[in-house]
C-alpha cells in the first residue's frame, strides 16, 4: 500500500473512532504489535497526539485494547473512565471474532451497566481488530480533573 493509500485508510479508520483534529485521545494497554501500528496510523492520519497512559489530562477518546485474558474487564473500564471528558468515548479495541483474546460482546454488555457504561455501536477498525464504542448517558458523565 503507497504512502497516501495508508494515511487515507488511517484516516478513515480515525474518522470512524471519532478522532480528529483537537480530539484528545489516550490509549491503554497497547503493548500489541498490531495495535501499536493501528494505533500509530489513526492517530497520524488524524494529526491529532496522544495523551500519555499516566497523564491526569482530560481526554475525549479512550482506546482501550483489550483480550480476554488481561485481567478484569471492569477496572480496567472504570480506570478508562477515569480519564473521560463530558463528551467522551470509550473505544474498547479487541481482536476479532475467531482470533485469540477475543472478548464476546455478551462480555461486555455484562461488564458495562456497572460502570455506568452503555454499548453504542460495534465497528471494525482493521483486519485484525474489531471496536466496540461504550458511552455514558449523558446525565452521569462527570468530568475529572
Amino acid at each position: 500500500m503507497s504512502p497516501t493509500a495508508a494515511n487515507a485508510e488511517g484516516q478513515r479508520r480515525a474518522e470512524r473512532l471519532g478522532i480528529t483534529p483537537g480530539v484528545l485521545v489516550q490509549s491503554l494497554n497497547e503493548d500489541d504489535d498490531i495495535a501499536h501500528d493501528l494505533l500509530g496510523a489513526v492517530t497520524s492520519a488524524s494529526g491529532t497526539e496522544l495523551v500519555p497512559e499516566d497523564s491526569d489530562d482530560v481526554v475525549d477518546v479512550v482506546l482501550l485494547w483489550w483480550r480476554d485474558d488481561d485481567g478484569d474487564l471492569v477496572e480496567a473500564l472504570i480506570d478508562a473512565r477515569r480519564q473521560l471528558s463530558e463528551a467522551g468515548v470509550i473505544w474498547l479495541l479487541t481482536p476479532k471474532a475467531g482470533r485469540p483474546g477475543h472478548v464476546e460482546p455478551s462480555d461486555v454488555l455484562e461488564a458495562v451497566p456497572t460502570v455506568g457504561l452503555v454499548q453504542t455501536s460495534t465497528v471494525s477498525v482493521a483486519a485484525e481488530w474489531a471496536g466496540m464504542r461504550l458511552a455514558a448517558p449523558k446525565s452521569q458523565r462527570v468530568r475529572h480533573r
